[in-house]
């Protein structure tokens, strides 16, 4: 018995450290319901989007799938529905590498909804094997983590302020301390791709921070959020089997699921009161180690409305 006790202590000291790592994590206290209202989640087909899609569901709101890939957000929609048969959940395509895929989907949820309530922007991707472009030829981070929300978010912008008090929210990463805004090369011709990510990520914070400047006192909020380190399938084009036996042992301690990866987001959709132009972890405002430039914010604003203006000139 002695024995036995002294084989299970490691786990159960491992156990513990892990439970007091969750206990710093952040996590949606309020029980807030959302009905009548309507949101839009980009990539809610898996990981993190859809774990946000479950818990906004249950709140009863009007959930868009906004998928590259109908089939999975359907497949997604099906297993909400079988903890909550009556979830209002519609899936709709959306290719955020295509600024026509854009145009359409906009065109499309304008025809059919009145309102929006919260935009989440939230799919992305993270490629560090080869450089990808988009279909429109953009540097794929630059292309779908940042200028495709950027672009869905301005068309979106008068069914927002319409619906006011309406909420957009920018899924970014504690990673956007790393990277670099090269306004003369957003592109990212010239730059290493392991930084790419990272750049994708602080655009975002800067977009959120102009955004909401340039929205003040029209009834949206604007969140960029930090979800923690998840443990979902964005990176799966680089991990290799090994890099999960080197990153195990911290992982069990440091990575969360995308259920508690969600709740900093489900916080910004639901908790009253929050200021806007803020990014948020934890369930709370984060202050970052980036020194922003709001110099930067806008000329990054001006140069991404000029890369839309010229890809939308080019014949199709």
């Amino acid at each position: 018995m002695l024995r036995s006790s002294l084989y299970a202590l490691p786990f159960l000291i491992l156990y513990g450290l892990r439970k007091y790592v969750e206990s710093k994590w952040g996590k949606c206290k309020n029980k807030i319901k959302l009905d009548g209202k309507v949101v839009i989640i980009t990539g809610a087909n898996s990981g993190i989007g859809l774990a946000v899609a479950e818990e906004l569901a249950a709140r009863n709101a009007t959930v868009i799938f906004a998928c590259r890939d109908l089939r999975s957000a359907e497949l997604a929609i099906e297993r909400i529905r079988k903890i909550k048969s009556s979830a209002n959940l519609i899936p709709m395509e959306l290719d955020l590498a295509s600024l026509k895929s854009i145009d359409n989907f906009v065109i499309k949820f304008k025809r059919q909804f009145d309102s929006l309530d919260i935009l989440i922007n939230n799919a992305g991707v993270s490629q560090q094997t080869k450089r990808e472009l988009t279909k429109d030829n953009l540097e794929i981070h630059f292309g779908v983590n940042y200028l495709g929300h950027f672009y869905l978010t301005n068309s979106l912008l008068d069914i927002l302020e319409k619906s006011r008090p309406s909420k957009v929210i920018i899924v970014s990463s504690k990673l956007h301390e790393k990277g670099h805004i090269h306004l003369d090369d957003l592109n990212s011709v010239t730059q290493s791709s392991k930084s790419l990510y990272s750049n994708s990520k602080l655009a975002n914070v800067f977009f959120c921070q102009e955004l909401a400047r340039r929205t003040l006192n029209k009834g949206i909020d604007i969140f960029a959020v930090c979800p923690g380190w998840v443990y979902t399938n964005l990176f799966r084009h680089y991990i290799k089997w090994y890099h999960y036996v080197l990153l195990s042992p911290i992982a069990f301690f440091f990575m969360r699921s995308a259920k508690q990866g969600a709740q900093t987001i489900v916080y910004c959709a639901t908790e009253p009161g929050l200021q806007t132009g803020i990014i948020y972890r934890d369930c709370r405002m984060y202050e970052s180690k980036y020194e922003f430039d709001p110099v930067v914010s806008t000329q990054l604003w001006t140069k991404s409305e000029e890369i839309i203006e010229k890809i939308k000139e080019q014949p199709h």
